[in-house]
């Protein structure tokens, strides 16, 4: 499915395109390499699990390249029933990255609902980022901490993105 918004087109990311976001993921993840990336997109963007994850990519019209992503899931939350969680978001513009947040946020608004979700919970690491106050100003609010713990350094081979 295909989202039309204000010159931009958001579709989830089919795995053979995974390889022309990567220079986009790089903006968000700087350590992850190539074959890291492929099998994590590849195994997330699996359009059969479409319904419950995926990647989410704008692309500016009539342009093809990518300019924005954001990865997603569909959880069940004790609390709120079925909630969009979207993290690793990108937004990349030589001029000015504002349209293309403010498309990956209206995205979310629209596949929560196709999703069946009642809430989205939108993980963004630095709380002063351009799309923080994106989503602040869409009604986004802080919910809690996140609170984050690294473990012993996986095993030599491991992909070094982690699936959860």
């Amino acid at each position: 499915m295909v989202t039309l918004m204000s010159g931009f087109a958001c579709h989830p990311l089919r795995p053979d395109q995974a390889p022309s976001v990567y220079p986009l993921v790089r903006e968000a993840i700087p350590g992850i390499d190539l074959k890291a990336w492929l099998q994590f997109a590849r195994r997330i963007a699996d359009p059969r699990k479409a319904g419950r994850e995926g990647i989410m990519v704008v692309t500016r019209k009539p342009r093809p390249l990518p300019c924005g992503l954001f990865v997603y899931r569909r959880e069940d939350d004790l609390e709120r029933g079925p909630v969009l969680v979207a993290e690793h978001f990108v937004a990349v513009d030589l001029l000015d990255a504002e349209p293309v947040m403010q498309a990956l946020i209206a995205e979310l608004d629209g596949l929560a609902q196709r999703l069946g979700c009642g809430a989205i919970r939108a993980m963004v690491m630095s709380p002063s980022s351009l799309l923080a106050s994106g989503l602040h100003a869409a009604g986004h609010r802080p919910e809690g901490a996140a609170l984050w713990k690294e473990l012993a350094t996986p095993a030599a081979g491991s992909a070094t993105i982690p699936t959860r």
